[in-house]
C-alpha cells in the first residue's frame, strides 16, 4: 500500500470516527434506559437456563441491553444500561470503549454481567471504571458452556453473556474499556 493510500484510508477512518462516538445530547433518560433492560429479558439471555440459574444466585446484575460498535483500524464502543438488585434499578453505567488495530465492521450487541458476591460487585466501583478483566474471575459463556452450567458449578466472580447480536465486526487490535457511573435524564 502506497503511502498516499494509506493517508487516504487513515483521513477516511478519521472522518467516520465521530460517528462511532457517543454524542452527549443522545444520552436514554432513566426510563429508556429502564424499558430496554426490561425488553432484555425477552431476549435469548431469559432464555438460557444457566442464565436463570445466575440471575437467582447473583448479587447485582449489570445489564447493557444495546451496544453499538464499529471500527475500521480505529474503532468505539458505547452502550447505556442499569445495574439491577433484587429486580430493580439501582444505578446507571455507560460503557465506552476505543480501540485499534486490524479491525472492519458494525455490530449491535447486548450483554450482562453477573455479579455474584460482595467483593465481585464492590470491584466495579472500586476499578475506576475500568472493565472487569484484571480484579476479580471473569468467564465469558458461550451456548456450550452455559448449557453445562448449575448452582454447583458457578463458582467464578462475575459471568458474562451476550445477546442480540447484529451486523459484523471482525478484527485483532488492542482495545480499552471502561464503565461510568451517569445521572440519566
Amino acid at each position: 500500500m502506497t503511502v498516499l493510500a494509506r493517508r487516504s484510508a487513515l483521513a477516511a477512518t478519521l472522518a467516520a470516527l465521530p460517528a462511532l462516538l457517543p454524542r452527549a445530547g443522545a444520552a436514554a433518560t432513566a426510563r429508556e434506559i429502564d424499558a430496554e433492560v426490561e425488553l432484555a429479558p425477552a431476549s435469548p439471555l431469559a432464555k438460557n437456563e444457566a442464565a436463570e440459574v445466575l440471575a437467582e444466585r447473583a448479587q447485582a446484575i449489570l445489564v447493557f441491553p444495546d451496544i453499538v460498535e464499529g471500527g475500521l483500524i480505529i474503532g468505539g464502543r458505547y452502550g447505556e444500561g442499569a445495574l439491577v438488585e433484587a429486580g430493580e434499578p439501582v444505578a446507571y453505567y455507560d460503557t465506552v470503549a476505543a480501540s485499534y488495530g486490524l479491525q472492519i465492521g458494525v455490530e449491535t450487541f447486548g450483554y450482562a454481567l453477573f455479579f455474584m458476591d460482595e467483593k465481585a460487585l464492590a470491584y466495579l466501583d472500586e476499578s475506576e471504571g475500568r472493565e472487569p478483566g484484571v480484579g476479580p474471575t471473569i468467564t465469558i459463556l458461550d451456548a456450550g458452556k452455559a448449557a453445562n452450567l448449575g448452582t454447583t458449578t458457578a463458582q467464578d466472580a462475575i459471568y458474562a453473556f451476550f445477546f442480540d447480536q447484529k451486523g459484523l465486526m471482525a478484527g485483532l487490535g488492542i482495545q480499552d474499556s471502561k464503565f461510568t457511573r451517569i445521572t440519566p435524564g
